[in-house]
């Protein structure tokens, strides 16, 4: 097996105090277990593995296992046990003592190593568990893999995978290193990452092990007579200070109190008092004093502080505090919150009130809430929520415009810590933290909120450098009133028949293990997507369940499944999957699929769901990709999947058509002058020009009848990529589809991104279909939701796992499904047969011709589409002849038989589907 892994590009610091948690590990939970699983132990102080070399180039050779942790520590009793993580496995096959104690090798920390007589398991995957002298599992790592341990002290818990692997091409020699990750910034866990193929360091500290220094010992006091700079004169009218590495002694009072070791953000923050405020509008009158993970004032006190006045991240502070005194304990009436409300004038504005108490009386929108479970913080802006601008205005410099508006009106409100994956999440409803119960839905407010404006990051790259309001002091939170409420039912859309639209966000059969491409057809083998466990994959498909369950709708194209197929090229269908599901709740029968096998060459598809009992579908399915139209670019699109279908009550035909067109990211690396597809600066972002062929093709392609009904009632269904104003959406209005979602409600909104709102799902109804449509809608049940409520386990406590999720329909993906009703009106049209029987029963072939009439007078065409013998015998070979689109012959058998003939009618652009029966009589017609 080849397998690849990536060099550490330098050696860098680790620091202990993140070491403690590097390896946290959810355990495994089964949603029909009755009894708990087994839980990790609290980890020993700075005990951890920080080594392993388990396989190499050629023979194996110095295969050890490396603990890290502070001199002198007693490992008496401490054993690494070894675990096959096969599936038929997943047992401890060695254990071994660790030598003890911990040597002191510098700095008061060392290592202990551990070589297995006969060596380490290199499987996929296989791992180790660190367990203390009372039996507690202090780690339970796996390289190449993850699996729940079936015997020993880790039985029932779930590997953490160190995400690198070491085997061949792996020179001898070398090891699998924990260590400071190239893209650190702190000492959080999540600063430290597992590298591969490095020489190994066993029985030394690794050059990337450093511990974190001990904080200085608090500043000294002040002297009562030092000279006093005011804070207004630290921050000057710049974003940089004036003052920059000169030693300033102030006095102002503690607004913000965030002291204390990382994740605290180690410091306070002080506001001069009111009245030594100076008059300049442009100074800010509020500094950061940072003091390392000190103690040294309390929120409200006035303080004289001496240090260096610098510049931190483009945050101005007083660092190398020298002295500290608290000169008074009761300031907090010399500061009053400064107001400040939302449009801002200008992107500089807020840098006069960096580090001020701030109050916004007015009510804030929660416009964005992606990062609310990794970094604890919302965007909120004003006047509602924030619109994608080609959501409603032309693409170019309308778009700009809004764009830039958009970009005034917003605001990160963040809790007091520079952490990720935080538990509790702070920011749920009315003042209390999030859970499955208490959500916090886009749209819901804050009014009247209290803060400090820093301007910091949230501890990582991924929310960098920028103004935060932060409540006061740590723990504290803010009020978020609850105003976008859950809805209690998909939408009322009418209609006798209805469709669904549902980008279902990677629905796989195969599990998404880390670097295997098993996924995709058998020619194009690509990594899976979706859930990473089992685990994963039940509450994946029980919250999907359920979703469809709500939408009860009669079609129900389906986006972003998964399109694969085993080695012998038979289809992995997860539409199958959610048939047996819905089956299982509703009724055997209630649903069937489409099918279509693998689709395309990508590792996911579209499909179509229907309930057999409303309408039937007619025909078989059509796919348009390049083979079909070289502008539809299935290498970037999904190929389109087209199906007519009957409502049964009726017998009117639609067509649907389900899509996924080629995303907005991923851009190319060309210039855009020369390159369409790049991004054109007009908000619509790159693959424009891709999308808009795709939409023409598309469009083409419909008009000329792929499914041979001979109906044009077309319904465009599915995730276009592109807002509603936009060059795609515009081909279909050009050629006189309606976006009847749009056309219901004018903010319709299916998806959000970067906390801007808009539709890039759709329901777009041809002209003879629009006037057909009783209703369209979104069912809001996934956008509006923080994801951090979804399926997924990883990056949660274990507390998490469990209050983060609920098995119902709301975060099933992160697109709302749109939902149709059609009340069809088209061909009224009644069925005959001449003969209307067969008659006498000899066993001869007699002709038969079928009729379609309308009350108009007009006659549609005929076409026979199936022909069922319905009696104690059916059919055999040569009972039915068709022989051209309307007549056929049918053995007039004396059976007591009748034929069922299955007949599509058409006329002027429409069509109807219906069922016509003849008997075959044994006595002549009138007798008994």
């Amino acid at each position: 097996m080849s397998r690849s892994s990536t060099p550490l590009a330098r050696p860098l610091r680790l620091a202990v105090a993140a070491a403690l948690a590097v390896t946290p590990l959810v355990v495994s939970r089964s949603a029909t277990a009755s009894v708990s699983a087994p839980s990790l132990a609290p980890p020993s102080a700075g005990v951890f593995i920080s080594e392993i070399h388990y396989d190499n180039d050629g023979a194996d050779q110095g295969e050890a296992i490396e603990v890290f942790g502070a001199s002198g520590t007693d490992l008496t009793g401490w054993t690494l046990q070894l675990y096959n993580g096969s599936a038929l496995q997943r047992n401890v096959y060695r254990t071994d003592p660790l030598p003890t104690p911990i040597p002191d090798l510098g700095g008061g920390y060392g290592v202990v190593v551990v070589y297995p007589v006969n060596g380490i398991q290199n499987g996929a995957p296989d791992g180790v568990a660190l367990v203390d002298a009372g039996g507690g599992v202090r780690q339970f790592l796996s390289y190449e893999g993850t699996f729940v341990g079936a015997s020993g002290p880790a039985a029932g818990l779930t590997s953490t995978d160190i995400g690198v692997s070491q085997e061949p091409p792996s020179p001898v020699g070398h090891s699998l290193q924990f260590r400071r990750s190239s893209s650190a910034t702190g000492f959080a866990a999540a600063d430290h990452v597992w590298a591969a193929a490095a020489p190994n360091t066993f029985g030394a500290v690794n050059p990337a092990i450093e511990v974190e220094p001990p904080p200085p010992p608090p500043p000294p006091v002040c002297a009562a007579d030092a000279d006093l700079s005011l804070v207004s004169q630290v921050q000057g009218q710049g974003d940089v200070t004036p003052l920059g590495s000169q030693t300033v002694t102030v006095e102002a009072v503690v607004i913000g109190d965030y002291q204390g070791p990382s994740p605290e953000l180690r410091g306070f923050y002080v506001q001069e008092e009111d009245v030594d405020a100076d008059t300049d509008p442009l100074t800010s009158e509020g500094v950061f004093v940072f003091v390392g993970n000190n103690r040294v004032a309390e929120l409200g006190d006035v303080v004289q502080i001496t240090g260096v006045a610098s510049e931190f991240q483009g945050q101005t502070q007083l660092s190398s505090v020298s002295c500290s005194i608290v000169v008074g304990t009761d300031g907090s009436g010399l500061v009053a919150p400064t107001a400040v409300s939302l449009p801002f004038p200008g992107p500089d504005h807020l840098e006069r009130y960096e580090g001020v108490l701030v109050a916004l009386a007015q009510s804030l929108s929660v416009t964005e809430h992606f990062q609310l479970g990794r970094f604890g913080q919302v965007v909120v802006s004003s006047g509602d929520r924030l619109h994608q601008p080609t959501a409603i205005v032309d693409p170019g410099t309308a778009a700009n415009d809004v764009q830039a508006a958009n970009d005034l009106n917003r605001l990160i409100v963040d809790d007091t810590l520079n952490n990720q994956n935080a538990d509790p999440i702070l920011f749920g409803r009315g003042g209390t933290t999030l859970s499955a119960s208490n959500t916090l839905r886009g749209g819901d407010t804050l009014t009247g909120a209290t803060g400090v404006l820093t301007f910091t990051w949230a501890g990582n790259a991924a929310s960098g450098n920028a103004f935060r309001l932060r409540p006061q002091v740590t723990g504290d939170t803010f009020v978020f009133e609850a105003v976008n409420q859950r809805p209690t039912s998909a939408p009322d859309v009418g209609g006798s028949a209805t469709v669904a639209s549902f980008n279902v966000l990677n629905y796989f059969l195969t599990l998404n293990v880390r670097n295997a491409r098993v996924c995709g057809p058998v020619d194009n083998k690509q990594a899976c997507r979706g859930a990473n466990t089992a685990i994963e994959f039940e509450r994946q498909r029980t919250k999907l369940l359920e979703a469809l369950v709500e939408l009860d709708a009669d079609v129900i194209g389906l986006i972003e499944l998964e399109n694969s197929e085993d080695a012998s090229g038979n289809p992995i269908e997860p539409m199958a999957d959610l048939v047996a599901g819905l089956d299982e709740i509703l009724g055997a029968g209630t649903y069937d699929y489409v099918e279509t096998g693998a689709v395309g060459t990508d590792t996911i598809k579209v499909g179509i769901l229907y309930r057999p009992g409303t309408v039937v579908p007619v025909g078989d399915p059509a796919i348009l990709d390049s083979t079909v139209d070289p502008r539809f670019d299935d290498g970037r699109n999904r190929p389109v999947v087209a199906q007519s279908f009957a409502e049964i009550a009726t017998g009117e035909v639609f067509t649907v058509a389900v899509n996924h067109f080629k995303s907005k990211g991923s851009c190319p690396s060309t210039d855009p002058q020369e390159d369409p597809d790049q991004d054109q600066g007009d908000g619509q972002g790159c693959w424009n020009a891709n999308r808009t062929e795709a939409a023409e093709a598309l469009s083409d392609w419909l008009a000329s009848d792929p499914t041979g009904v001979g109906d044009t009632d077309h319904l465009v269904i599915g995730d276009l990529n592109s807002y509603a104003l936009e060059d795609p959406i515009r081909v279909f209005v050009d050629a006189g589809y309606v976006d009847v979602a749009l056309r219901t409600d004018p903010d319709t909104y299916s998806y959000v991104f970067n906390g801007q709102w808009g539709s890039l799902d759709y329901a777009l109804a041809s002209p003879s279909l629009a006037p057909q449509v009783s209703a369209a809608a979104p069912y809001p049940i996934n956008a509006d939701e923080p994801g951090v409520l979804d399926y997924n386990v990883e990056f949660k406590s274990p507390d998490q796992v469990v209050s983060l999720f609920a098995p119902d329909e709301f975060r099933t993906s992160d697109h709302d499904p749109i939902l149709i009703g059609l009340d069809l009106d088209g061909l009224r049209v009644s069925l005959r047969t001449s003969p209307p029987f067969l008659f006498p029963a000899n066993n001869r072939l007699r002709a038969v011709n079928v009729h379609a009439d309308r009350p108009s007078g007009l006659r549609p065409t005929v076409q026979i589409l199936d022909v069922e013998a319905v009696g104690p015998a059916g059919s055999a070979d040569g009972d039915v002849v068709v022989v051209d689109d309307d007549s056929l012959r049918l053995r007039a058998t004396p059976d007591g038989r009748s034929y069922l003939i299955d007949v599509l009618a058409r006329t002027g652009g429409q069509s109807s589907f219906g069922r016509v029966e003849i008997p075959v009589l044994t006595r002549p017609p009138g007798r008994s």
